[in-house]
């Protein structure tokens, strides 16, 4: 077995890299014959099947108004006068430009949206990771037209998880810098705190530390704290007129000093490229700064498979990797409205894996949580999925079979839908049973929290209660969360506040309301809770493209820094 003697920050980070380092390296896969999920849709399921897509059509209603929202950036007015006044690209036209095509991964769109402090569109920045020269990259993007670029407390939240993300799965990080510094108003949100602002700076160290490759493009103003963004990337690019870095802009030179200086001459491409040095490429227009990019980028030390080696990848992938024998549309009416219109999570499993094949194990035992094998994309994973209440027997089983996929370095899929509320315990008997239950959920979290393999959790029902805890939720550092638009996140469902709180208590109601407005997926995802809403249907492909992510860190040819030796002169 894997054992870190490190630091706690490095055995955090460096544990999780193990898995594909090892698992990822290139082998022949091993034939199976995994058993085809029968699971069609019975008459037995039409009452149910069918709530649940009117609830699930009435959720892609509320997905399709919160993407035209956030596609607007900051309004027609801030993209005109971003694009004419400024002569700047927009924030996904110059995505175009960087990246191979628009096929990307983007991380919670709707971070931002009915905050108290007002919706934040993206919150002022797109992050993704999407394939430059053939690598996977993080791309963090600051939107110009969305207040002017300014970073609010769920902008630097927003920054702070791509950096994780990059720095979890090893990829390298491209930052498009076009920030007007903190939103002043909100600075003790922003500043002070170990997970605020200064972090991003943190990161980026560490980051070179690891031998995580980073670049930076100035393709707008760099001001205050948004100045040591591309000072600290290992490699910078600068664009001509519209780039600048300074830490206080003319107007606070001219209050300072009284003289006048144009942006241009305080911190512009020709300063910082021919006499601070700050900025190692000039572009004369944003295309030029992005070709200069990904001629960067080809430079880092990956060596992906030849075209021949790729080529014939894709064919055996191809072969092995048949599309579930339902179709996913079929997801929609099996994402359940509450947890009381739940069916069997093997009915979704179905729609989710190569050919709808699974290897169940212990599927006799604990059956309220089904766990096994399979395949998605040609990716081996194993799946953990709740299908009833954690139970004693079932806590066992996932702790069993966690350490399991630990043990063989196989991924795992966390498919959670969590019991509403946990049982009372009104009996001597019941309060036994649940003492056992507490200690076997118990050792399922700590068999979850240190398997040091790549989880990724999709919520599909509910996430509620520690039972959550032990389906990986946010708090036990998935390298990816995201929810399902019907998805309700909270300490307890809605319609169940009475389990939290003491019999007959007058403020069940009022919090039962609570608990309807805070849960919704989209309450979550404008808080940054996960790391996107995602469409039942498009679950597959969302999976498909994180594993694929996350084994990149295979071809990168050295990934630890050798110590220089100390040389006395």
């Amino acid at each position: 077995m894997f054992r870190c003697i490190l630091r706690p920050a490095e055995h955090h980070w460096r544990c999780s890299v193990r898995s594909m380092s090892s698992a990822g390296r290139k082998r022949k896969a091993l034939r199976s014959a995994f058993v085809v999920l029968e699971q069609p849709l019975q008459p037995i399921h039409r009452h149910v099947y069918e709530a649940n897509l009117r609830n699930s059509n009435a959720c892609r209603n509320r997905y399709k108004e919160c993407s035209e929202k956030i596609r607007k950036g900051g309004g027609e007015k801030a993209m005109e006068r971003h694009t004419q006044r400024n002569g700047k690209l927009l924030v996904r036209d110059r995505l175009r430009l960087l990246l191979d095509d628009e096929d990307f991964l983007e991380l919670s769109p709707f971070a931002g949206l009915g905050l108290p402090y007002g919706d934040i569109p993206s919150a002022g920045c797109l992050t993704g990771i999407g394939r430059i020269n053939g690598l996977w990259c993080v791309f963090i993007a600051n939107d110009a037209t969305v207040k002017g670029g300014t970073a609010y407390p769920i902008t630097v939240k927003k920054q702070l998880r791509a950096q994780e993300i990059a720095i979890q799965n090893r990829l390298p990080c491209v930052y498009l810098v076009d920030s007007g510094g903190a939103f002043l108003p909100l600075q003790s949100e922003i500043f002070p705190d170990k997970n605020q602002g200064g972090r991003t700076f943190y990161n980026e160290a560490i980051m070179s530390a690891m031998k995580i490759p980073q670049v930076s493009v100035v393709c707008g103003s760099c001001t205050a704290g948004g100045a040591y963004i591309p000072t600290m990337a290992e490699e910078t690019v600068m664009v001509h007129r519209i780039g600048t870095i300074f830490l206080g802009g003319p107007p606070l030179v001219k209050a300072a000093t009284g003289e006048e200086v144009t942006p241009e001459d305080l911190g512009g491409a020709r300063l910082h490229a021919e006499v601070s040095g700050c900025v190692d490429h000039f572009a004369w227009e944003e295309k030029e700064a992005y070709d200069y990019t990904r001629n960067i980028v080809s430079t880092l030390n990956f060596q992906l498979p030849e075209e021949e080696e790729e080529e014939e990848e894709r064919t055996r992938r191809r072969k092995a990797e048949e599309e579930p024998p339902y179709d996913s549309m079929e997801l929609l009416g099996l994402a359940p409205k509450s947890y009381n219109y739940s069916v069997d999570v093997k009915m979704v499993v179905s729609r989710l894996t190569d050919g709808g094949r699974f290897q169940e194990f212990k599927a006799r035992y604990g059956t309220t949580l089904v766990t096994g094998f399979a395949s998605i994309h040609g990716h081996l994973v194993g799946i953990v999925a709740n299908n009833g209440e954690l139970s004693h027997q079932s806590a066992l089983k996932g702790s069993h079979f966690v350490q399991l996929c630990d043990q063989r370095d196989v991924p795992l899929l966390f498919l959670q839908n969590t019991a509403p509320t946990g049982a009372p315990a009104l009996s001597t008997a019941q309060a036994e049973v649940n003492s056992n239950r507490l200690k076997a959920q118990a050792s399922m979290m700590s068999a979850v929290a240190c398997a040091s393999v790549p989880k990724i959790t999709v919520v599909i029902g509910g996430c509620h209660g520690a039972d959550s805890y032990a389906m990986c939720g946010r708090s036990f550092d998935p390298n990816f969360l995201f929810l399902w638009p019907n998805a309700r996140v909270s300490m307890a469902a809605p319609g169940h506040a009475g389990s939290l709180l003491p019999p007959d208590s007058e403020q069940e109601d009022e919090l039962n309301r609570t608990l309807e407005e805070e849960s919704s997926a989209f309450f979550s995802s404008g808080r940054l809770w996960d790391d996107g809403v995602i469409l039942p249907q498009d679950t597959r492909k969302v999976l498909g493209s994180c594993l694929d992510i996350i084994q990149q860190q295979q071809y990168q040819l050295s990934t630890e820094k050798l110590q220089s030796p100390l040389l006395r002169v």
